[in-house]
């Protein structure tokens, strides 16, 4: 089976990028890196590439210029179990960068990430249609996704719906 990885396009920022990257998230590594070589586009000595590891999942990082920007279309999904582990990540990411709807954040590297914790699907997809509708809309009021306020709207259930 072929293996995909993400290969992510940045302007010149790819150490600070993986040394960011890899200080928020658990089993994270750098895994290699490469210079570029003589006669390429770059500072000679530059870093032009990385790949590394985070929370198990490998990614690549190319220093590619300014032709191409992150956008929104693109995100990062990172499932947590609790509001210490939601606020942990969201601040991490976040610091620098700008908060966005429903537990969205762009990072200070223009990266999109999605901070979503358990709960929300959880309390989303109760078969009270009455309850997933009022828990939808508590989270689209949110930035940060709260769940003592989801569980609130939801109507004070915990655990499992």
């Amino acid at each position: 089976m072929p293996t995909i990885t993400p290969c992510l396009w940045f302007d010149g920022r790819v150490r600070e990028a993986v040394d960011f990257y890899t200080s928020v998230f658990g089993d994270s590594a750098v895994l290699s890196t490469a210079p570029y070589p003589d006669g390429a586009p770059g500072p000679a000595g530059g870093l032009m590439m990385a790949t590394f590891r985070l929370g198990g999942q490998e990614f690549m990082a190319l220093n590619g210029g300014p032709q191409y920007s992150f956008t929104p279309a693109v995100s990062f999904f990172v499932s947590v179990n609790d509001q210490d582990e939601v606020d942990y990540f969201w601040d991490r990411l976040c610091d620098g960068g700008n908060p966005s709807q429903c537990g969205w954040l762009v990072d200070r590297f223009g990266l999109s990430w999605q901070i979503v914790p358990a709960a929300l699907g959880q309390l989303m997809g109760d078969p009270d249609p009455e309850r997933a509708r009022r828990v939808t809309q508590a989270m689209l009021g949110m930035n940060k996704i709260d769940i003592a306020g989801l569980v609130a709207a939801h109507g004070g259930a915990t655990g499992s719906p």
